[in-house]
């Protein structure tokens, strides 16, 4: 279910002052966030952040396409190592009797 309209876009507010206090800064360091569920609006474009996901944090810079995605959808929380090693030798085992086949 989606928020409601009234209630307008969930940032969390400590962001939002962070963002402000760094505007006016000529030296702009990443701002570090833990909030996942926070969306990004119009203000954070241009600015550099460091998402947290559970493990390390995700350096994201915010470009005008991402407004409205939430933060988290930018920094994956689980890394994909591929298929285990008895489907890797099954296909090569398949490839190689189709390649006998064919001679």
């Amino acid at each position: 279910m989606s928020r409601s309209v009234w209630k307008g876009p969930f940032v969390e507010e400590s962001l939002i002052k962070k963002v402000e206090k760094i505007k006016n800064d000529p030296n702009k360091k990443p701002i570090k966030t833990w909030s996942r569920k926070s969306t990004i609006i119009p203000d954070f474009v241009g600015f550099s952040f460091l998402i947290y996901n559970g493990k390390k944090f995700i350096p994201i810079t915010v470009s005008e396409d991402m407004v409205g995605h939430k933060f988290g959808e930018f920094a994956p929380t689980r890394q994909f190592f591929g298929h285990t090693p008895a489907d890797k030798k099954a296909k090569a085992d398949e490839d190689a009797s189709k390649g006998a086949a064919k001679k």
